[in-house]
């Protein structure tokens, strides 16, 4: 009778123990959803991000060789290759659309819009360089984001490395 009653002391504390256990392993498997879940969530993000940054170099370099093309259209008006193209003044003036009194001040008025879209386009140009500098900040971030899931994912392999030789 003895030998039955210490048994009982002895069971109970194996049930505990293997109670105890499971708990560990419940609330470890909870830890290990909720960092997978975040890793998840992360890259997600990432992705996204990526894809948003892919569109905005898009439009830069879109952007940027509309800007070349113009530069390219815009050019030094000359009275001998205007008459030599439309023959008369008349002509010139009413197919480029400006009104002048003379040859001189057609030419003028030509090249002083050639100038403004050549500063306008150099201002869109320093704006583009302004984007891509912010596209590059945001890829930096999500390059050390990425480092970030790694180390998590390298820590969540080598706890579980370890959980795996205790058992």
């Amino acid at each position: 009778m003895l030998s039955h009653h210490n048994q009982l002391p002895q069971k109970k504390s194996i049930a505990k123990a293997v109670r105890e256990i499971a708990d560990n392993l419940k609330n470890e498997t909870n830890i290990q959803v909720k960092a997978t879940s975040k890793i998840l969530s992360n890259a997600a993000k990432i992705a996204v991000n990526q894809d948003q940054l892919i569109d905005e170099i898009v439009d830069v370099v879109i952007e940027d060789l509309d800007t070349v093309q113009q530069t390219k259209e815009s050019r030094l008006y000359i009275i001998g290759l205007l008459k030599k193209k439309y023959g008369t003044f008349h002509n010139a003036k009413s197919h480029l659309g400006v009104k002048a009194r003379s040859w001189s001040a057609l030419i003028n008025k030509l090249n002083n819009q050639s100038i403004i879209e050549n500063r306008n386009n150099n201002e869109t140009k320093l704006s583009l360089n302004e984007r891509l500098s912010s596209i590059e900040t945001e890829i930096e971030n999500i390059n050390y984001r990425v480092d970030q899931l790694f180390v998590l994912l390298k820590q969540i392999s080598q706890y579980q490395d370890f959980d795996n030789h205790r058992t």
